[in-house]
């Protein structure tokens, strides 16, 4: 138990999960069905990176505007955000397993919508049923987990939910290189997200309601059914016993409070345990987008072609590369976060995230000062009213030929046709048009409009990786678990959902801003804009959330009750009290 300070968790190791799991694995069964739904959080992420490549591709609106690619992307967002609050409502009303049946048939919904979409926004509509899903799925996936694992593995098997985000992050962008020279490209990528939701939909069909949840409803029998098949013999009745106090202090709680959503609102807000829970909560999600990653997820092969890669299909290889790094991450964090601690992961993973992001930061800034400079001759020369508007050397004199390269080309919103000789080398600044890509095409040379051909790529591929590396095991797949263990069993679904309208708030905020801020800061101080972000993230991290590891949730309710301080500040309260009673 807590008494004053943080328990000692066992020294709970990954092989634990898999000897629990192979004993008894119905528990497995329920973590990889509940889990599908991160896999299809996942894959909604990734595809629409790959996809927005072709879909700019068909409407030409879309390709001359950054604020509707923006918003095709971040439509889900929103979405996410409005089904992460009417998520947590409906955890608590009706249970875990029915909000999840109810994400699976919002997926399939959006899924058709975009696969059959006539217009951008028809396909804006279909991402905002997809977001409607994907926001369910985001708390309920991890929460449901959480509530069917015994404690001493119940890190390790809701981070399965993390690794299969990562892996439908990563399949996804193995279906958009299978769709590549597919005609309906995108329609496809978009439309096989409707495939996972019907597995997932008939699988929990067959599975339980979450064992707590049936408790707090008083179907006793049923939830006791379910703990014998998860728990040992002689450990149903102490999880029983448990289940039984922590549900009674609620009841007692609700009696005072009510049970409206108001009610229930102004109760956890005029509950320190749960507020400290959703400080603790709130600060992870927030954290989580803050350092960028979404960018990266929804943009990967768009900060590929930053780097200086044109072709989408080679962007979309060396996205695969990193989608692929956030899987083998997962995996490392389900071997660790029951062995190390939540709280130990998440700083470490800070810690290198920043060290990412300015390194990151500093390769784009290189990448742009070392751009190809532009051939005055040949970008007036190349062909019929094909110079850049803004391109005028003898007309405006504080921008002559020296001052110009590939870079400030781009943010002329114009094209750089790269030398047929050598690729860093002068080449011609010229007009942004599908018909000038293709004339320099036909001289056998490379078009650029998003990006310039670089010395500097490869180190941005390589630290983009590392970025991924250093985030996945923490940052990654952390915040969820702390979100499933952290809050009161009455309040967990409206914690949960708190939490992820928060999480999805800010990717919102992060993912719609993205391109934007590309396009006024370059990709260099965008970089150095999260790296900001998450040193703040780190110092809140560091300040506000407790470590979990291995803990009951009434062990994590006395934690909270007594309330968390850093090991630094309890060592500086205490020698202040040493010093006031001498």
């Amino acid at each position: 138990m807590v008494e004053g300070g943080i328990a000692k968790a066992d020294k709970t190791e990954f092989t634990e999960c898999w000897r629990t799991t192979w004993k008894t694995p119905y528990i497995m069964r329920l973590a990889l069905s509940a889990g599908i739904g991160g896999l299809l959080f996942g894959y909604d992420t990734g595809v629409i990176s790959g996809a927005l490549l072709f879909i700019k591709e068909d409407f030409d609106e879309v390709d001359k505007k950054t604020w509707l690619q923006s918003t095709i992307v971040s439509m889900a967002v929103a979405g996410a955000i409005v089904g992460a609050a009417v998520g947590g409502w409906i955890n608590d009303r009706f249970g875990r397993r029915m909000s999840i049946l109810i994400a699976d048939v919002l997926f399939l919904i959006g899924a058709i919508v975009m696969a059959f979409a006539p217009a951008p926004w028809v396909i804006i509509i279909g991402r905002i049923f997809v977001g409607f899903g994907v926001g369910m799925a985001s708390m309920t996936s991890p929460l449901y987990i959480s509530e069917a694992s015994p404690a001493r593995i119940r890190g390790a098997l809701v981070s399965t939910n993390g690794l299969l985000i990562t892996g439908g992050q990563f399949f996804s962008y193995l279906i958009n290189l299978a769709f590549v020279h597919t005609p309906g490209t995108w329609r496809w990528m978009l439309g096989v997200a409707g495939v996972p939701a019907i597995v997932q939909f008939v699988l929990m069909l067959s599975l339980p309601e979450s064992p707590r949840w049936l408790y707090r409803k008083d179907r006793i029998a049923e939830s006791r059914a379910i703990l014998e098949r998860i728990y040992p013999e002689d450990e149903v009745e102490a999880e029983m016993e448990a289940l039984k106090v922590s549900v009674e202090m609620e009841k007692a709680d609700e009696a005072v409070i009510g049970d409206s959503f108001v009610a229930k609102l102004r109760g956890a807000f005029a509950n320190p345990i749960v507020r400290r829970g959703l400080a603790a909560g709130v600060t992870v999600q927030v954290a989580q987008q803050f350092v960028g990653i979404n960018t990266v997820m929804y943009y990967s092969p768009s900060i590929v072609q930053f780097a200086g890669y044109a072709s989408n299909s080679t962007a979309m290889a060396l996205s695969l590369v990193t989608s692929g790094l956030n899987a083998i991450g997962s995996i490392v964090s389900m071997m660790f976060v029951d062995r190390y601690g939540r709280r130990k992961l998440m700083i470490i993973s800070m810690f290198g995230i920043i060290t990412c992001l300015i390194i990151l930061a500093t390769v784009f800034s290189q990448a742009a000062i070392h751009a190809p400079k532009i051939d005055a001759l040949e970008s007036t020369t190349f062909a019929p009213n094909a110079t850049c508007p803004a391109f005028a050397p003898l007309t405006v004199p504080n921008a002559p030929p020296s001052r110009w390269n590939c870079m400030k080309c781009l943010r002329s919103e114009c094209g750089f046709c790269a030398s047929g000789v050598q690729p860093y080398a002068p080449g011609a600044c010229v007009v942004l048009s599908d018909d000038m890509k293709a004339k320099c095409h036909s001289r056998g040379r490379t078009y650029f409009k998003d990006g310039c051909p670089s010395k500097f790529g490869f180190l941005a591929i390589v630290f983009l990786g590392l970025y991924i590396i250093v985030y996945a095991p923490g940052m990654g797949t952390v915040p969820w678990i702390v979100n499933s263990e952290i809050y009161p069993l009455r309040y967990r679904g409206l914690g949960g959902g708190i939490a992820a309208v928060s999480n999805w708030v800010s990717n919102l905020i992060v993912s719609e801003s993205f391109l934007s801020l590309t396009h006024a800061l370059g990709s260099s101080g965008t970089f150095l804009l999260f790296a900001g972000f998450s040193t703040v993230g780190l110092f809140f991290i560091w300040l506000l959330v407790p470590e979990t590891k291995g803990l009951q949730f009434e062990e994590v309710e006395k934690l909270l009750e007594v309330g968390y301080k850093p090991s630094l500040l309890r060592r500086k309260n205490k020698a202040k009290d040493v010093v006031d009673t001498a």
